[in-house]
């Protein structure tokens, strides 16, 4: 687990990651603790696992373009929106996390993961 999550309200099993202007200026920003980046996509907020399935690679190095995140080892991509990879690689999608916006700070939900958004 990445942090301890709070347990209260509307909040339970949500974890506050980074500030929002932090996310909009690098775009990819690690998640402390655990293997986890957030995204700024085209005014949208992502969460996903770091390793490619792939290859492992850690795609905090990767770049992000037209809502795709680009693995820095072998090229393939993997869509923003359901983390499924490029046509044609033996890979299961990318892992992405319920992500949301509160206030100025970013928080993600690590109770289970979701094939999209």
């Amino acid at each position: 687990m990445c942090a301890r999550p709070i347990s209260v309200g509307d909040d339970a099993g949500w974890i506050a990651v980074c500030d929002l202007d932090r996310l909009k200026a690098e775009t990819i920003v690690r998640v402390p603790g655990c293997d986890l980046l957030v995204i700024w996509n085209e005014g949208d907020v992502v969460a996903c696992e770091r390793a490619c399935p792939h290859e492992q690679a850690d795609l905090a190095l990767g770049q992000v373009s037209t809502g795709r995140l680009y693995c820095p080892r072998h090229a393939a991509s993997f869509d923003l929106r359901d983390g499924a990879i490029t046509a044609g690689w033996p890979s299961p999608p990318l892992r992405l996390y319920p992500a949301r916006i509160m206030g100025e700070k970013i928080s993600i939900e690590l109770q289970e993961w979701q094939p999209g958004r």
